[in-house]
């Protein structure tokens, strides 16, 4: 297992739909081992492959480990929380209901925060690293929350698309170095 580059804001690959899955191999294997290594590197809840530079349909979500990024939801890192990761291969939002609003960060946005809107409720659908198929669903929750924002980055779109308030998430990026950045979703 190894650890890889986390691709930031302004990479072409984090606007591109990523493709499915279709090995279910040891190659698949090794590329969710070093996302889960490069995830909790960076004390993150979640990872999407394009991230990483891999444009497949794989995310690893952990949002119950201690990670300070997300202190105030009961995930400090002083807690001896064991590793719980949850593996996405080809996933899919099946169901969303509601409105969750939420203060949200990502990995390739390093130090960059602001409220975005989400569904409350999410059915979704996925395959495990095996290639069985598995249902679940998660409510107004860290996860819930994850879920969807990693799942955007499969499809290309990225959570400052969705920023409550536009001049708020600007301000926020030329604050932490992205202000030359102009980064559209591809057609």
């Amino acid at each position: 297992m190894s650890k890889r580059k986390i691709l930031k804001y302004g990479s072409e690959i984090l606007r591109r739909a990523s493709t499915p899955v279709s090995k279910f191999d040891k190659r698949l294997k090794k590329i969710v081992d070093d996302m889960l290594d490069t995830m909790y590197a960076a004390h993150g809840v979640g990872l999407a492959a394009p991230q990483v530079g891999i444009n497949q349909r794989i995310v690893v979500i952990d949002a119950e480990y201690g990670s300070d990024r997300y202190d105030d939801e009961g995930n400090a890192t002083g807690r001896k929380n064991p590793r719980n990761p949850l593996i996405l291969i080809n996933p899919e939002i099946t169901h969303m209901e509601g409105e969750l609003e939420s203060f949200e960060g990502c990995l390739s946005f390093p130090e960059v925060y602001f409220n975005v809107t989400r569904a409350k409720k999410i059915k979704f659908k996925f395959h495990d690293i095996k290639g069985k198929e598995i249902e679940m669903e998660a409510e107004g929750d860290l996860f819930c929350r994850c879920v969807q924002h990693e799942l955007d980055h499969l499809n290309g779109q990225l959570f400052v698309d969705i920023a409550n308030d536009k001049i708020v998430a600007r301000d926020e990026l030329d604050k932490h170095g992205f202000a030359n950045v102009d980064s559209q979703p591809l057609a």
